[in-house]
């Protein structure tokens, strides 16, 4: 089938593999459960691939559903022609189909309808065939009661004749040839606008090729224009464009040909010209979306696969200068054992005697301090009290960001979590766990509040939503959940749950106790064989008696672990011990129809490392002797965690309260497009300061030369 072959040359991959995943996904398969436990049927086909393909067949139906519904209306008008219909069929774009519909649609009244209900189309068509000599003699037979003259009878037909020329696709073929080509993209400061606009200063007198606007330019030009600031025009040079129409549409010379030049002009400027700046407009806004959610959709993985502390005894604190520190303990599972308030900054004695105390008294490991307002007064604190105490050496001190924390804190989770508690102690909570496992913190959070994207709130929120939501299921599925200990919010996103399952199991956990191997998930209301079937291998459960449960080995494959084990006359726990015996393993005695070698391999690879967490592991860091930007100055050595990263390049936090940019130039000797090629979020770098704008609140940063 044509859309087959089209999806397989978008994506690179075979007809044979598209057809499998499309036949996967109508399944109720979902892209983590197909990209890692039917390599099979994919080719091997990553996450990325098999989303491409879903986004491209989705795409497809879509279109089919348009391409369906115009014929029908066309066949309601009673114009469906077998040529109009095989011109439909052979449509490849949305844009084209458009295109070929034009002359269909159902318009408001236009000067070319009331034209046509003044009896004028005769005279439109004969200007359009350019044979009659004599155009005006004929045009003074159209005068009457509603054309007062000839020039007036001329004038409708060019108006009729510009709407043919608007919707014939050649021309709007030649036009957008020229836009795709020459387009360029200019703004302009509206008039009075100036002091108030500041921030888009770099915008007031704009232009650019617009196939070269990179997409944070475009957003931002957007956003002023949508804020009233800036006059934004997309347009091409008219001289030559009218020239390649009429070179085009216009046969010899005279004055028939005359007219035609006039509707042509006419047509261009009044209907192709806002057409075309309109579409221009949507697809190049469409290009700076998708590249605006790319970046989002990276920076969020990253920041969901931070490296975890994991199940260590935690003060979370969350400063504050006015209203103290909101401060609580938890333990190895985040579970919230006390919560005060400390005034470190107005009463530090006191502060530092009830800081030992809960040290000590719940044998403490680490400490989460939020990287607000007062965050690094508050880890200056911390360090003192620790350094001067020998006995808590070993506890470590961690920077976290608040990004989000404060949604989190008012959201309806948040109360059903800690009904009894306000929104202070909720985020201090947030802070801890954060740092515990970022992952099944941040899932609470919408994503475009955690602060990672490039213009999140101006692209298209139905995509973003849907990208952010997928980037979100990938990264909990690639970690792994542990079922008696996960909430609701974390196996939703484990995939073939969702809310209600999840649900369902928080309940069946809470009525009957812990599960002790995954086959108890089929006694969980509603959850059937398909959803055990997509869900089972990525909920782990540390301690089962079959030690395959704590594992990404699927159920479906237990009787091969189990044959292996049999062949080799152990256990299976013997030979996730044993790297020997796994080695002497020959995996061709095992292949059988549905499993081939990429499964076999990847149990071999997990059987080596069962459960075990794919994040790095955390490392400790600690900010440079400064704590405002009024202490910096150029040629600073400062230690900084990058924040975010955009187009244009990367945001890290030095611990002054306002972030620096590095900007791609400044990043690496070598060219690079990407500034997610040198670095990623929440990677701890070293920085030279090479700019400080005190009043607008501005760091420039290089990575160059240190």
């Amino acid at each position: 089938m044509m859309h087959l072959k089209s999806i397989a040359q978008s994506v690179n991959a075979s007809e044979k593999q598209i057809t499998n995943v499309i036949q996967l996904l109508e399944a109720g398969g979902t892209i983590p459960f197909i990209a890692r436990y039917r390599k099979e049927s994919t080719g091997s086909l990553d996450e990325v691939k098999i989303a491409e393909i879903k986004n491209h067949y989705d795409a497809y139906i879509e279109f089919e559903k348009r391409r369906s519904s115009i014929e029908k209306v066309i066949e309601q008008q009673g114009q469906l022609t077998p040529a109009l219909q095989a011109q439909l069929q052979s449509a490849q774009s949305l844009q084209a189909l458009e295109d070929i519909y034009l002359p269909y649609k159902q318009k408001r009244k236009t000067r070319a309808s009331t034209a046509i209900e003044k009896g004028l189309e005769p005279l439109a068509k004969v200007i359009l065939l350019q044979n009659e000599k004599n155009i005006e003699v004929l045009a003074a037979q159209y005068v009457n009661e509603d054309v007062k003259n000839a020039e007036e009878a001329l004038a409708g037909a060019r108006d009729i004749v510009a709407e043919w020329i608007n919707e014939n696709v050649n021309v709007r073929n030649t036009i957008r040839r020229i836009y795709e080509r020459d387009a360029t993209l200019a703004s302009k400061i509206k008039k009075g606008k100036e002091i108030e606009a500041m921030k888009y200063r770099d915008y007031f007198n704009f232009k650019q090729e617009l196939k070269k606007v990179p997409s944070h330019r475009l957003l931002a030009i957007k956003r002023g224009k949508e804020e009233g600031f800036l006059k934004v025009y997309i347009d091409i040079i008219e001289e030559p464009a009218i020239d390649s129409l009429n070179a085009q549409l216009v046969k010899g010379t005279g004055v028939v040909q005359s007219q035609m030049k006039l509707a042509i002009k006419d047509a261009y400027e009044r209907l192709l010209i806002p057409s075309m700046e309109n579409e221009f407009e949507n697809l190049s806004k469409e290009k700076a979306d998708r590249e605006a959610i790319q970046i989002f959709s990276t920076n969020l993985r990253q920041l969901l696969l931070s490296a975890p502390l994991g199940q260590k005894r935690i003060l979370a604190i969350d400063p504050g200068f006015r209203t103290g520190c909101k401060t609580v303990v938890l333990n190895e599972l985040g579970d919230l054992l006390e919560d005060l308030v400390m005034y470190p900054l107005q009463k530090k004695q006191e502060s530092e005697q009830i800081l030992k105390h809960l040290l000590s008294q719940h044998q403490l490991e680490a400490v989460a301090i939020g990287n607000g307002t007062g965050g690094r007064e508050t880890e200056t604190f911390v360090r003192e009290v620790i350094k001067h105490n020998n006995e808590f050496k070993n506890i470590q001190v961690h920077m976290v960001s608040e990004q989000g924390a404060s949604i989190y804190s008012a959201s309806p989770i948040a109360r059903e979590e800690f009904p009894d508690k306000d929104i202070t102690v909720r985020g201090a909570i947030s802070i801890g766990r954060r740092l515990k496992d970022p992952l099944a913190e941040l899932v609470k959070i919408d994503p475009k509040s955690i602060g990672v994207g490039q213009y999140q709130h101006d692209v298209n929120s139905k995509l973003l939503k849907e990208s952010l939501d997928q980037t979100v299921a990938s990264c909990v599925n690639q970690v792994g959940v542990e079922l008696n200990t996960a909430s609701k919010h974390l196996l939703s996103y484990v995939s073939g749950l969702g809310p209600v399952l999840a649900q369902n199991i928080i309940d069946y956990r809470g009525e009957h106790g812990k599960f002790t191997s995954r086959t108890q998930l089929k006694k969980v209301p509603r959850l059937g064989e398909k959803a055990f079937e997509q869900a089972a291998g990525f909920l782990r459960i540390h301690g089962a008696k079959n030690p395959l449960d704590n594992s990404a080995v699927h159920p479906e494959t237990y009787a091969i672990v189990e044959q292996m084990a049999k062949d080799a006359k152990v256990s299976i726990a013997d030979l996730i011990e044993n790297t020997t015996l796994r080695s002497s393993i020959d995996l061709t005695k095992y292949v059988t129809e549905q499993t081939g070698l990429p499964t076999l391999n990847d149990i071999l690879n997990e059987l080596a490392k069962p459960g075990r967490d794919p994040r790095e592991i955390l490392e400790a860091f600690s900010f440079g002797n400064v704590n405002s930007i009024e202490e910096l100055t150029e040629g600073m050595i400062l230690p900084g965690i990058v924040t975010n990263i955009t187009a244009f390049g990367c945001f890290v936090d030095i611990g002054v309260h306002q972030d620096g940019l590095v900007h791609i130039s400044q990043m690496t000797d070598k060219f690079i497009k990407d500034p997610s090629e040198v670095v990623k979020l929440s990677q701890q770098i070293t920085v030279k300061v090479t700019e400080v704008d005190k009043a607008r609140k501005r760091i420039g940063l290089s990575m160059k030369g240190i």
